[in-house]
């Protein structure tokens, strides 16, 4: 873990609501290494969706620096900054966000046809190789209504994956999901980290942090705790201990 990732100095983040202002970022500042799985924790109102929306290059901050693979995003305009976001993020939301009409192949490429520079020149070549890394390779053509609340959630980190980013951002992840399902998505999230992915995770859960290997929390816009978790839980292991007759 050489090299960071990203690098956030002194954040802020303030909103002009009519006559008033409210403050959800006040000078936040951590760094990101290569190879670092992070979750993000913090209640309603702590400032980690105003966090996650800067750190994907969703939204700009009021002042202070931040720095994505090297790249300072505060200098870019709004088509450089779209280029950044699709070359440099992967993102995987609560909701899935899979295009319905469409099979899980398709929803994969879908980030390579918005790619302006073509870095990758055979789309569907690559999908396929997303999809069968978070196993898959065996539901290509399946509709979002054909999987199940865990594919589709596979599907969604397929597609992050499919850029190869720099980052991948979890927003929430496990929200729409049950505790087994869960278990099978942090154990992959766990699988690709040791690959080498750099991840940071959103959540509200203590228990889903425990499966991280970093922690930062959040409270009224401040980081208030950025320590390591020395023994992160094994999604793997608590997986197998669940009994097999809960497996839908």
């Amino acid at each position: 873990m050489s090299a960071e990732t990203l690098s956030i100095k002194d954040v802020t983040k303030v909103f002009d609501l009519g006559d008033v202002q409210v403050h959800a970022l006040r000078g936040v500042s951590f760094n990101v290494q290569q190879g670092e799985f992070i979750a993000v924790m913090g209640s309603s109102g702590s400032g980690k969706s105003t966090l996650m929306n800067i750190l994907g290059c969703l939204d700009l901050p009021t002042s202070g620096d931040y720095l994505l693979d090297g790249v300072p995003v505060a200098t870019l305009n709004r088509n450089r900054l779209a280029d950044l976001r699709n070359e440099k993020i992967g993102f995987v939301f609560q909701g899935f966000n899979l295009l319905p009409r469409t099979t899980a192949l398709e929803n994969v490429e879908l980030p390579l046809l918005y790619d302006r520079r073509q870095r990758i020149p055979q789309p569907r070549d690559s999908a396929i190789v997303a999809l069968t890394r978070v196993g898959l390779g065996d539901r290509l053509h399946h509709h979002p209504n054909q999987l199940s609340g865990g594919q589709q959630q596979r599907v969604a980190i397929a597609r992050a994956l499919v850029n190869s980013p720099a980052i991948v951002l979890a927003d929430e992840p496990s929200g729409n999901l049950d505790s087994r399902t869960t278990l099978e998505v942090l154990a992959l999230f766990q699988q690709l980290n040791r690959e080498g992915l750099t991840l940071v995770l959103v959540t509200h859960e203590t228990d889903v942090s425990r499966y991280a290997s970093r922690l930062v929390e959040l409270r009224d816009g401040r980081i208030c705790r950025d320590e390591p978790i020395l023994v992160p839980r094994d999604a793997k292991a608590d997986l197998a201990k669940l009994p097999a007759e809960e497996h839908l």
